[in-house]
């Protein structure tokens, strides 16, 4: 083999060697290339989903503030509602009391301890208490008078004055129901009014006492 012969055989030997080196850095710098391209790619997808959260965030928001605006206003509204029916009622009441004091009595019936027994802490109407209404409708109604029936509630000085105050509500309550089931009697006929433990007829120092305290009253007005 002569000089020039082995020069080449030696190139060709470099050639060889470097080809598979220059092709595996080639591709690896090729993969590099792809895993940034696929970075960069990610990232801005990252940026773009943060931006458009606080774009959502922000919409929230608003719409928190018109949730919170439409909740104050109807708050308001329901105040004003309450403020007003409130008013209609204060307003009924003195109606009421006017009418009632420009009449006058014309007889008045207690259903207490021996006409009503009503229990402590009860206002549902005893039989014996009905009976007593039977009677005095009876009697009106054989008067032929255009009445007004003014019904008040009472009670012992027993609990506290707010719940006392309540049953005796409830027990003038009970007597208007009574006379508008029973007898039909319209209802703009008869005004209710509780007084509580306030007008005491006995001392409640006894059961006796106290007894004749839970009482209704009906006043019969012309």
């Amino acid at each position: 083999m002569g000089h020039k012969q082995g020069a080449v055989l030696a190139l060709l030997a470099a050639v060889v060697l470097v080809l598979p080196a220059c092709a595996t850095k080639g591709y690896v710098n090729q993969q590099i290339t792809g895993v940034n391209g696929k970075v960069e790619s990610l990232t801005k997808t990252v940026e773009e989903t943060q931006e458009r959260t606080k774009a959502n965030e922000g919409k929230i928001n608003v719409v928190d503030q018109k949730a919170g605006a439409a909740q104050g206003s109807a708050d308001a509204a329901r105040k004003a509602a309450a403020d007003a029916d409130a008013r209609a009622g204060a307003a009924d009441a003195k109606a009421v009391a006017v009418d009632a004091a420009s009449r006058k009595l014309v007889y008045s019936v207690t259903l207490s301890a021996d006409q009503g027994d009503f229990a402590v802490g009860k206002w549902e109407l005893p039989d014996a208490a009905k009976a007593r209404i039977d009677e005095l409708v009876g009697r009106v109604k054989a008067d032929g008078q255009n009445v007004y029936f003014e019904i008040e509630g009472h009670t012992d000085s027993t609990g506290p004055k707010a719940l006392n105050d309540k049953l005796g509500l409830e027990r003038a309550e009970a007597a208007m129901k009574y006379l508008r089931d029973q007898h039909q009697i319209p209802l703009h006929k008869i005004s209710v009014i509780s007084y509580g433990p306030d007008k005491p007829v006995a001392t409640n120092k006894t059961k006796a006492d106290r007894a004749q305290n839970r009482r209704i009253v009906i006043n019969v007005l012309s």
